[in-house]
């Protein structure tokens, strides 16, 4: 075939748009291959369902869980605690309190570094690690994992999946480890929460005003009309219209 260069030239912005328009198209397929084909990360479900999920985060201390706890008690409610493995084994008092009142318990891993940044290997001595000590404290078999400062890839949801686990992620963040306030992470909550919502607050000695907040924003969720379960009983019973990827 022979090619024209001097009508290439003159019209090269056409040539260039199409190179364009093939080269997003590949990347297009490529994202969509990754999104349809391999494991997610979930921040919520999609639900008619007045109902919201929250969750803990728990890292280190326990100068606020107490209190915490005590809280949730006398709301009877039942939530999520993604717990360190390491945490676990320092305070297996707290752990056991959490599986005695009724709570749900699941993994925030065993080393607080970014499983995004993270080779398989390393993620899944991670993961594991985690789920032995959490075991040996607790007698769970944890199946629901939180990536530390929420960060995974695509490889790591799949080091995951490999393991039995699902990753939650969430969509509303309270944000209360960066202590802006009392009356502003619940307004922060209050303002974000919808239907299928997953929300983090954090349980370590980091954030100073959760403790505080926490019943106020009990009863303003449930002010509005809204359940809150555990992220188990949110996936099984809120989700009749799908999950909401992160």
């Amino acid at each position: 075939m022979i090619i024209n260069l001097r009508r290439l030239f003159y019209h090269r912005h056409i040539f260039f748009s199409i190179i364009g328009l093939l080269a997003i198209s590949t990347v297009y397929i490529q994202i969509s291959e990754v999104i349809s084909g391999g494991p997610i990360a979930i921040a919520g479900t999609r639900t008619e369902q007045k109902v919201v999920a929250l969750t803990f985060d728990h890292s280190w201390g326990n100068k606020f869980t107490p209190s915490i706890l005590d809280t949730l008690k006398q709301h009877d409610l039942k939530v999520t605690f993604f717990i360190m493995g390491p945490w676990a084994k320092k305070y297996p008092e707290v752990a056991q309190r959490m599986v005695t009142d009724g709570h749900e318990i699941a993994s925030h891993g065993y080393r607080h570094e970014n499983y995004g940044d993270m080779p398989p290997a390393w993620v899944k001595e991670d993961i594991t690690k985690a789920q032995e000590l959490i075991k040996e404290v607790t007698g769970v078999e944890t199946k629901l994992i939180r990536p530390p400062n929420g960060h995974y890839s695509q490889t790591s949801l799949k080091v995951a999946d490999e393991l039995g686990y699902k990753t939650i992620i969430w969509n509303v963040d309270s944000l209360d480890w960066k202590n802006p306030g009392r009356d502003v992470i619940i307004d922060r909550i209050m303002k974000r929460i919808k239907p299928g919502a997953i929300i983090l607050m954090h349980a370590s000695d980091t954030p100073v005003q959760t403790a505080e907040a926490l019943p106020v924003v009990i009863e303003k969720i449930k002010a509005e009309g809204y359940k809150i379960v555990t992220v188990s009983e949110l996936l099984t019973n809120c989700s009749e219209k799908g999950i909401q990827r992160h």
